[in-house]
């Protein structure tokens, strides 16, 4: 009887052991299915470069492909056809490659494509998705992302200061679109654009895109001053690495992270509801990559400050 009693007090400890392991598999089972439907196979990508195609390079064609890989939407960071943005240069050089993912672009301008005048045949080319012709900025929701695209070639679109109208519409389409999430891209990474970036930071931009100079560099967190920014700043990439070409490195900038000037490629960004992924994809038969993660910052109330013009660089 001793025995007996014995013996059924180890099984039920043997039962009580196996009871909580599988307990403990099934926490760690819920946990791990929680944190995968906060990256689900269906977040959304943007995907693209700029400085894409030319008839006098291949480049376009090792990008093109790389994104028929790729589901997403694609972005393009202006400079998009070679030399001037004619209607034959859109046929006969960026149609056969990029073009075969038109349906699905959103464009942004460039300074060659206004080689053309008012950039006709871009527009014209691109259609509604390039938005007004007269004033070539718009945006778009992509998931619970809000996507800005600019014009950077200010003179001709009545200026990129305070109060101009790309700047007045900036501030509208914001505050109608209270996402948590923002991204803005256009062409030039220059210091005219500082008073629409100044815009995008008091939102609360999380990621710039730009092209215009021809490799892929990506930046620490930064405010729309160039400091570093860790708790509030936007991550900024220039992407440059469409296809036309190879462009010089200078010295680097204090808030340059990674930078590569002998590789074309794609960056693909994963967009969560509160964080994104991003990744370079270079072209066939280049090693050189760059992939992380990051968080959409803290959104402050947006109450929009008037700064003084900063003087010309």
């Amino acid at each position: 009887m001793r025995n007996s009693r014995c013996h059924f007090t180890r099984f039920t400890s043997l039962n009580l052991n196996l009871i909580r392991r599988c307990l403990l598999l099934l926490s760690s089972a819920y946990v791990l299915s929680s944190t995968l439907s906060l990256h689900s196979a269906e977040d959304p990508v943007l995907v693209g470069a700029g400085d894409i195609a030319s008839c006098n390079s291949s480049g376009d064609e090792a990008t093109a492909k790389l994104l028929d890989n790729i589901d997403g939407t694609v972005f393009t960071l202006g400079d998009n056809v070679y030399e001037a943005g004619t209607a034959t240069e859109f046929a006969r050089c960026y149609d056969p490659s990029w073009g075969r993912h038109k349906s699905r672009t959103r464009p942004a301008v460039g300074n060659h494509e206004y080689f053309t005048p008012g950039a006709r045949d871009y527009f014209n080319y691109f259609g509604h998705t390039a938005g007004d012709p007269l004033k070539g900025y718009y945006s778009f929701d992509i998931g619970s992302w809000h996507v800005v695209v600019l014009n950077s070639v200010c003179g001709l679109v009545g200026g990129c200061d305070i109060g101009s109208p790309q700047e007045r519409w900036l501030k509208a389409d914001l505050a109608a679109h209270p996402t948590s999430c923002i991204i803005a891209y256009w062409h030039h990474p220059s210091s005219r654009m500082q008073p629409l970036t100044r815009v995008l930071y008091v939102a609360g931009v999380d990621i710039v895109l730009n092209g215009h100079i021809h490799y892929y560099e990506r930046s620490v967190l930064q405010n729309a001053e160039n400091v570093a920014d860790p708790i509030r700043g936007f991550r900024k990439f220039i992407v440059g690495t469409g296809g036309k070409g190879h462009g010089t490195l200078g010295p680097p900038s204090p808030l340059s992270q990674v930078r590569n000037n002998d590789t074309f490629g794609v960056l693909k960004l994963t967009l969560h509801p509160k964080n994104y992924d991003w990744n370079f994809i270079p072209e066939a038969g280049k090693t050189f990559s760059d992939a992380g993660h990051g968080t959409c910052s803290s959104k402050p109330q947006r109450t929009y400050v008037t700064f003084l013009p900063s003087t010309a660089r």
